[in-house]
């Protein structure tokens, strides 16, 4: 029951950011991006704790450690498009 309410809230939570990673400033963007990963990572844990496999944390933990180097390339990209 717990699993199924706070994945249909994290799910409330993707079209906003699918829409402001599509559309937008550079800026909206990237918090668009940033809102994504996190909502994914947040589905795939709690899908990994549902189904009592810690296995499956693995990736998770792969999808946040490229969402955070994303980040840090589009950041850059900004900047070099300011100069």
């Amino acid at each position: 029951m717990w699993t199924i309410a706070s994945i249909a809230l994290l799910a409330g939570a993707l079209p906003p950011g699918i829409w402001l990673a599509a559309r937008g400033t550079a800026a909206h963007r990237l918090v668009g991006m940033q809102m994504v990963g996190t909502v994914t990572v947040l589905v795939l844990i709690t899908i990994s704790l549902a189904a009592h496999r810690p296995d499956y944390l693995i990736v998770a933990t792969v999808l946040a450690l490229l969402a955070f180097a994303g980040t840090l390339v589009f950041t850059r990209l900004i900047g070099a498009s300011d100069d």
